[in-house]
């Protein structure tokens, strides 16, 4: 199964102690050139910083198309790591893009990708018994990362993983 990331999935993980979650479900993970830098060339670190410089099981790699990336920002008006994130899974047709940002995921969408956000990683987690409750997880980053998430998803995912 080929993955591609984008930077917050790796980050709120990080942030919450859980990005084992990543090779555990996906064994292998692909990031473009610019999600690495936003992770790996940021002072002061962020949660994922050392961890992205070191993991065996995470593969960085150029875009090569170039006026995707190009097209992606300017008309779509993403930021570089979404940009590339998008392109890269175009490019190498890849299974599934691990994103979690409206105007990313739209246009993913709209590009025919499959794509899964950080609560759709954590009910796979839980489905394939890695993780053995989403609420505190969801919660820790709520807490911890700035992450938002509306009332409504939140209650209706926790519906879906029977934790409601």
């Amino acid at each position: 199964m080929i993955v591609i990331s984008d930077t917050s999935i790796i980050t709120n993980l990080a942030a919450i102690g859980h990005l084992f979650l990543l090779p555990k479900l996906y064994k292998h993970v692909i990031i473009p050139e610019a999600v690495y830098r936003e992770l790996a060339d940021i002072s002061p670190p962020v949660p994922g910083t050392l961890e992205v410089q070191t993991a065996s099981w995470l593969e960085v790699r150029q875009v090569l198309n170039r006026s995707v990336i190009e097209r992606l920002q300017t008309e779509a008006r993403l930021d570089p790591g979404e940009s590339q994130a998008i392109a890269l899974a175009l490019e190498i047709n890849s299974d599934l893009l691990l994103i979690d940002e409206r105007r990313g995921r739209a246009e993913a969408n709209r590009l025919g990708l499959k794509i899964t956000g950080l609560l759709g990683v954590l009910v796979e987690a839980k489905s394939q018994n890695a993780i053995v409750a989403v609420k505190p997880l969801i919660d820790a980053m709520i807490a911890t990362s700035e992450f938002r998430v509306s009332t409504a998803l939140y209650n209706q995912i926790l519906m879906m993983v029977n934790e409601g």
